[in-house]
């Protein structure tokens, strides 16, 4: 199975089925291509930020399970070690009660802020832990500071 060939973050919107007997969350356009690993961040407070972590070649599907989390990608434009900072940042709530994938392509920063004190996170990488090793760049968490929360 291909990786997708998305050039910028795309959102796979899902679903949710609710009858007598329960609940279904589903994403059922997201499929597992390119998928080496997983792992899940929570962190110990709501309004928390882990940001910024950028790949050049690996990608990364993100997924709320429980809570909402503010969710970052940009595009790293320009010196890898210092970035244009006026570049677009593609923002996006994302809540476990409206099930969605979030595609963040190779050749992005990407970051999160917890929204709800349960916000629970998985990210899917494309990448095994030895090729991520030399693909791994940070940036600190306001580096593009798209964490305020307007209030309405």
């Amino acid at each position: 199975m291909e990786i997708p060939a998305w050039t910028e973050p795309t959102l796979l919107e899902g679903g949710l089925a609710v009858d007598d007997r329960g609940e279904v969350g589903f994403v059922n356009d997201f499929t597992f291509a390119g998928v080496k690993r997983f792992y899940m961040l929570q962190n110990h407070r709501q309004g928390f930020i882990r940001a910024w972590h950028a790949h050049r070649y690996e990608a990364k599907y993100v997924l709320v399970l429980e809570g909402s989390a503010l969710i970052g990608a940009v595009k790293v434009v320009g010196d890898w070690d210092a970035p244009a900072k006026e570049t677009p940042v593609y923002r996006r709530v994302m809540s476990a009660k409206k099930p969605a994938v979030l595609y963040i392509p190779p050749g992005y920063a990407n970051g999160a802020m917890s929204l709800t004190q349960d916000a629970k996170v998985m990210y899917l990488s494309t990448a095994s832990m030895e090729e991520t090793k030399n693909d791994d760049v940070r940036y600190e968490s306001r580096y593009w500071d798209i964490w305020n929360v307007e209030e309405r």
